[in-house]
């Protein structure tokens, strides 16, 4: 919860000075009450005392100042609002080196368990499009609001090659640009192969990589350059520790163990050039964690709603709560 005026939370030091001046008077009820000397006749007229109860309306009471003078700071509540479109594409590194197992059981299966809680992350009207890229690229699922294709498709998977991680930024751009209803027969999307992307319907890169751009047409920092021109932001994902080792097969058919190190500077490029944001995953948690992150972050928007009223009626309700029961235990009002 946050407040739009702050400073006026300053008079909530009059809580703990009402607070003080009940106390006193309490105190000074005994001095009053031996001031009748016909002690038979007070315990005639009172049929018992009130005991703790006569502490609950002023408790209540109490409770209304703090609630009234919390609404004069205007109290605020944030909460997630689904997005209504967007288009979401996955590039994902299938290189040889997601075979390495310093992320457990493989850097591979790690990144297929974290795609399946980011596309359950994102809203039911999102389209979503995987884009793969290792000596080649491929457009594996064009843009689609169905997520179960999207998942098949995930699960299907495999490392083979090098990594041709520019040509598939540049990919991606284009498979963001697809029209669903021409390829897949899902809901209609926005935009051309040149049309960049609309203010309804914006394109959100998300680039997993394991290692150092090998093959491809295009320099990765030049595709970011392209993404950039579209207002296409890339959340780079460096997968892997720096110790990292794959076992791969060579061009003479031998198998040998290389080190297979991300590329974080490359990554971290990409991202400020199209102004996304770069992460570290050097773990399946820590991967796990951002693809939730970001599935929450890009899937939603945060909205703030006043809830002055809200702190006011708890006031007035406090209030007739405390006067109801002097009336009902006391016959008075405090």
């Amino acid at each position: 919860m946050s407040f739009a005026w702050p400073l006026a939370l300053l008079s909530l030091w009059l809580v703990p000075l009402a607070v003080a001046l009940y106390v006193l008077a309490q105190y000074r009820r005994p001095k009053y009450a031996a001031r009748f000397t016909n002690l038979d006749l007070l315990a005639n007229v009172v049929e018992k005392t009130p005991g703790w109860r006569r502490h609950i309306p002023a408790v209540l009471g109490l409770l209304a100042l703090a609630t009234l003078l919390t609404s004069l700071a205007r109290p605020e509540l944030e909460h997630k609002v689904p997005k209504e479109e967007a288009t979401v594409v996955l590039v994902t590194d299938i290189s040889g080196s997601m075979t390495a197992t310093d992320i457990e059981p493989t850097r591979m299966a790690a990144a297929q368990e974290a795609a399946h809680t980011m596309v359950d992350e994102l809203p039911e009207g999102f389209r979503i499009a995987l884009v793969t890229f290792s000596a080649g690229v491929r457009t594996v699922v064009a843009p689609t609001t169905e997520k179960a294709v999207v998942e098949a498709a995930i699960d299907a998977l495999k490392p083979l090659g090098g990594t041709a991680m520019g040509d598939g930024i540049v990919e991606g751009i284009a498979a963001s640009q697809l029209d669903p209803e021409a390829i897949a027969a899902t809901p209609s999307s926005k935009g051309g192969l040149d049309g960049g992307q609309s203010e309804d319907s914006p394109v959100i890169m998300i680039l997993l990589s394991d290692g150092a751009n090998t093959l491809g047409q295009t320099d990765p920092i030049d595709a970011a350059q392209q993404a950039k021109e579209l207002g296409i932001p890339i959340f780079a994902i460096a997968l892997g520790t720096q110790d990292g080792v794959a076992v791969v097969t060579d061009s003479q058919g031998r198998q040998r163990s290389i080190n297979v190190p991300p590329d974080e500077d490359t990554l971290q490029e990409i991202a400020a050039t199209t102004g996304g944001k770069f992460f570290s995953a050097p773990s399946a948690d820590d991967l796990e964690s951002i693809y939730e992150d970001l599935g929450s972050r890009i899937g939603y928007d945060i909205e703030t709603t006043e809830i002055t009223v809200g702190f006011a009626a708890a006031a007035a309700i406090l209030v007739l709560a405390a006067g109801g029961l002097s009336l009902l235990w006391f016959n008075r009002f405090p």
